[in-house]
């Protein structure tokens, strides 16, 4: 619907430290840093809030209790301010840090011990070791570009391990993976290769009706997925936000970036989701199961429709006309298509499908999903000529 589903932020939480202090001074180890990794060690607080829904995941997927959870979300942001200060203080000496233990302990690693010993005395933990975390991520970087020139096929990820002081490059063939580490010319005293324990996969699949988030603050719905050139996205409600703005999935990850936004006047949009994710030709039931998508030919005014959206989940009802003209207060829009299928806010930009055809996203209406309504869609024929896209069909 048009008002979009804004985040709930409703169980405050302690004060923690979650603005850094500004650093500054020599990065040699000469004690010079020693008032910046003070300051940097007692960063000021502010208030922080959390969602109720993010509260009850991590009691039940930590293992917390209510108030466990707040302490360790408090213990976090403060770990968070502390890391992000030490890290301007330390300079090239920073080696990243960590945090450990119920109580979110933060560990900081450095390899100059002077600057360990002042950590340590102003009420820090702290560890010397031998390689900053800029040789680590230099060395993972000379990994990263070697993969253009070949295929590293029996080593299926390297990663920077913090708290080994080292890069991690898992194996499946041992062989195999030192030959590609002589052509890729790393320096071998960075790196330690381990039996590889995972053979990752994407597990990112976009599906119409699915919820995500705009720049944290306001939740809508795909509407259907697409390609361009290849490259995967989705097509949503123009007033879902803006080209620039930040989509993200429910569990916070990142899909991508909008990068085209028409409302009023139209009202759809489309957003270029990163490389990890897979336009599927799907739409979700919200009942365990999807449609599948296998066109987008339009239905006729008496024909059923159904709706999949993220607040009220998979209703139906039939089309009622075509080319109709909807002035919202935010302004007018064109060229929507009337139904009698119920939606309420956070629906919008979802999917209306007709058998398997792709029909339109969710635009705006009256009503709800208790007392039923009208609800108009934006046509997706018009959105897919607008951006140059291909609906995901199978």
């Amino acid at each position: 619907m048009l008002r979009i589903r804004a985040l709930a932020a409703a169980c405050a939480l302690a004060a923690v430290a979650l603005a850094a202090a500004p650093a500054s001074g020599a990065t040699t180890g000469t004690g010079a840093d020693e008032p910046s990794i003070a300051a940097a060690l007692a960063a000021p607080t502010r208030p922080v809030a959390a969602s109720p829904a993010l509260l009850h995941a991590m009691q039940r997927d930590l293992g917390l209790s209510p108030q466990a959870a707040i302490d360790r979300l408090a213990e976090e942001g403060r770990a968070t301010a502390v890391q992000s200060a030490l890290r301007q203080a330390l300079g090239d000496r920073w080696a990243g840090a960590w945090v450990s233990g119920p109580d979110a302990t933060l560990t900081v690693a450095t390899t100059d011990a002077s600057a360990a010993r002042e950590i340590t005395a102003h009420g820090g933990t702290a560890t010397v070791v031998r390689h900053s975390l800029a040789a680590l991520d230099g060395a993972k970087d000379v990994l990263d570009h070697a993969v253009a020139a070949t295929t590293p096929e029996a080593t299926p990820l390297w990663y920077v391990d913090v708290t080994g002081n080292t890069v991690v490059v898992q194996s499946t063939d041992t062989g195999r993976t030192e030959a590609f580490l002589r052509q890729a010319g790393v320096d071998r005293g960075l790196v330690r290769v381990e039996r590889a324990a995972e053979t990752p996969r994407p597990l990112a699949d976009l599906h119409g009706g699915d919820a995500y988030y705009i720049d944290g603050a306001a939740r809508c719905s795909i509407g259907f997925p697409v390609t361009s050139n290849g490259q995967p996205g989705f097509v949503s409600a123009g007033h879902c936000g803006q080209p620039g703005s930040n989509a993200t999935a429910s569990d916070g990850s990142s899909i991508g970036t909008f990068q085209g936004s028409t409302f009023p006047g139209n009202d759809y949009s489309w957003v270029q989701a990163d490389s990890s994710w897979t336009a599927q030709p799907q739409v979700s039931d919200y009942a365990g199961g999807a449609v599948t998508v296998s066109g987008s030919t339009e239905t006729p005014i008496g024909g059923s429709i159904c709706r999949s959206g993220s607040t009220t989940g998979w209703h139906c009802g039939t089309v009622q006309e075509f080319n109709a003209t909807v002035n919202y207060a935010e302004g007018t829009v064109y060229g929507l298509t009337r139904t009698d299928v119920c939606a309420e806010p956070g629906d919008s930009g979802g999917s209306f499908i007709s058998g398997s055809q792709a029909q339109g996203v969710t635009s705006g209406g009256s009503g709800d999903c208790t007392s039923g309504g009208t609800t108009y869609f934006q046509p997706v024929n018009p959105i897919l000529q607008s951006y140059g896209l291909t609906l995901a069909t199978a």
